[in-house]
């Protein structure tokens, strides 16, 4: 009885191991698959799933009717289901020209708590925004404008999907973070500030009595709040007085723009816009595509939206100029310097500090992404990555050919043609790097320190071609940074006047991060190049 009650005790432990390491299993596979719910490594399989048969027709006059209305399907993310998922038809120009042609290869919005409330796609993500790839015949832009933007500002991830709906596959599609709740909090560590999305309503009208305004130029109209509402979507509860706030320091009192704006993160996507000629944006002639958020410390930060059309997909400047692949290449660095329906650019780069702040970033993304050939090196990994999905894909918009040779090459989406990534952007590097601006001489930062005392902290940096510099600090996390001068006094920290080695003395805290900006009478330098999205910690 004995040796059958302890075998019977063996077999429950080895049991319970076996329960026990299968919830290790299950649960370390959640985690990995959740942070690779974007990762570029996979093409995912995403399998929706409607009960109607004429599902089509029901989606497409919902977007016919212009409201968010949702139809009920289950999806299947590599092999995991959920139940009572909202699906609709997204966008815009990728919709209706696309269902014009009568393509089924329609962009989709999957939103996994549109009945449950509580039900997340792996990750906590709420939601899939599938897009067909319009006026993009190499595949590459979306993606590749998301991750080059990621390394200076906060913005969405991208990757590939392959869709099916009812069994029935419908091509390989970008999916795309949503600016939503759960990216707010990673980025900027609240969603509960005003939200934005700067995108006019294309079929709206200038209402009655309100100044003209320019889709999402951030132009004050005035103060009624009703003078907005065509050009811009909220999407927090409340927000508009804040909007107004924003307009009316910009176009009317720009020297205190810091209060309500964060602009070196505006300056970053202005940077970004024009190397990377992304003119669909707030740059070019529709002055949209971007979300302004304003957090906890009351500035509106922006974030870049809708990258489709990125690397002179769009050609459209203004009204009235269609840029040839020879002026996209030549583009001016300073494209609406004197604007006043893009107040965003001009009135922030009518101020010489910003103005050098800005140069620098462009500088920056050149010699990272452009100058080193990187861009085309990932350009090309990516392309062999998908290169099997694109050619089996039977709805592609564009022929196999052309997704081949679009990289290099102008080809066509459908009658427009689309320039080459390479033959765009080879070109525009050099002539950016022989720019006048970017060939002024910024200041040398080197052997950035810091020391850290009993009750303060010393930071010192080698800094050499400089008038002036300063430190930017701020405790760990999301707030804004203070701002102090970094001199070369002899005090603060610094043993001796002249010698090049700048100092200055700031507030001890456990947890402080801070970075460099130095200036001369005609360019900037920051370390880390990068900032402020990039810093150094003080651990």
């Amino acid at each position: 009885m004995l040796i059958i009650n302890t075998l019977g005790t063996v077999i429950k432990l080895i049991s319970m191991r076996k329960i026990l390491f299968t919830l290790v299993l299950l649960f370390l596979s959640t985690v990995f698959y959740a942070q690779d719910l974007y990762s570029l490594g996979s093409v995912k399989d995403v399998k929706l799933t409607f009960k109607q048969d004429n599902w089509s027709d029901i989606l497409d006059h919902y977007k016919e009717e212009g409201k968010d209305k949702r139809l009920k399907a289950s999806v299947t993310i590599d092999g995991i289901k959920y139940d009572s998922v909202g699906v609709r038809h997204k966008g815009n120009s990728s919709y209706f020209n696309v269902r014009k042609t009568g393509s089924s290869k329609l962009p989709f919005n999957i939103k996994a708590n549109h009945v449950k409330k509580k039900q997340t796609f792996p990750g906590g993500y709420t939601s899939l925004k599938l897009s067909n790839v319009f006026r993009d015949p190499s595949f590459l832009r979306e993606v590749m404008a998301y991750e080059i933007a990621s390394k200076y500002m906060p913005a969405p991830r991208a990757n590939y999907v392959r869709l099916y709906v009812n069994d029935e596959l419908l091509g390989l599609y970008n999916s795309t973070e949503s600016v939503d709740e759960k990216f707010l909090e990673e980025n900027f560590g609240t969603d509960k500030g005003t939200l934005i999305k700067c995108d006019p309503n294309w079929h709206g009208k200038t209402k009655k009595g309100c100044m003209r305004g320019h889709n999402g130029s951030l132009n004050f109209l005035g103060q009624d709040s009703v003078c907005y509402y065509e050009f811009y979507e909220m999407k927090s509860d409340h927000g508009w007085n804040d909007l107004i706030q924003l307009a009316q320091t910009l176009e009317t009192k720009p020297k205190e723009i810091e209060k309500v704006l964060n602009v070196d993160r505006a300056l970053w996507m202005l940077a970004y816009n024009n190397v990377l000629v992304n003119l669909d944006s707030y740059t070019g002639r529709l002055c949209h595509n971007f979300y302004i958020f304003k957090d906890a410390d009351g500035r509106f930060n922006t974030i870049p939206w809708d990258m489709n059309m990125n690397f002179g997909g769009f050609r459209f400047l203004d009204d009235k100029t269609v840029l040839t692949v020879e002026k996209m290449q030549k583009m001016s660095v300073l494209t609406n310097y004197k604007s006043i329906t893009r107040p965003l650019i001009s009135k922030l780069l009518e101020n010489s500090m910003y103005r050098k702040m800005y140069i620098a970033h462009v500088r920056t993304i050149v010699k990272e992404n452009f100058s080193n050939g990187e861009y085309e090196k990932r350009a090309k990994a990516i392309q062999a990555s998908i290169d099997f999905y694109v050619k089996s894909d039977t709805n592609k918009l564009y022929a196999y050919e052309d997704f081949k040779q679009n990289l290099s090459a102008t080809t066509k989406a459908g009658k427009t043609p689309i320039v080459g990534i390479t033959e765009l952007m080879s070109a525009r590097t050099q002539y950016l790097e022989a720019h006048p601006l970017l060939q002024k001489t910024p200041p040398k930062i080197s052997e950035v320190k810091h020391k850290v005392g009993s009750d303060d902290t010393v930071i010192t940096a080698k800094i050499d071609g400089v008038r002036k510099a300063f430190v930017y600090y701020r405790d760990k996390g999301f707030g804004t940074f203070t701002r102090i001068a970094i001199e070369d006094k002899g005090s603060n920290g610094d043993t001796e006047a002249g010698d090049g080695t700048y100092s200055v003395i700031i507030p001890k805290t456990s947890k402080t991060e801070y970075y460099v900006m130095a200036l001369n009478k005609d360019a900037a330098m920051f370390s880390p190049e990068r900032a402020a999205f990039e810093v150094i910690e003080i651990k």
